[in-house]
């Protein structure tokens, strides 16, 4: 099995998608499901926000590393 098709296989097929939509929509409720994905959609963009922070640190600290290095 080649690895596209494996990683197609870890996320199942459709039949498996719409049991899970269906369990979704009884578990919620139809009403529900547009709060519970923006609050899906905040939770990445908070996750996207941190990580551009932890870049920006790592950037900036490697920097001033480099800066100690070159000055004596």
């Amino acid at each position: 099995m080649n690895n596209i098709t494996h990683q197609l296989a870890l996320f199942g097929g459709g039949q498996e998608w719409l049991l899970i939509l269906v369990l979704v929509l009884i578990l919620f409720g139809g009403s529900k499901i547009p709060q519970l994905m923006r609050g899906v959609g905040q939770g990445v963009g908070e996750l996207q926000k941190g990580l551009e922070e932890g870049k920006k640190g790592i950037t900036k600290a490697a920097v001033a590393d480099d800066d100690e290095k070159k000055s004596p």
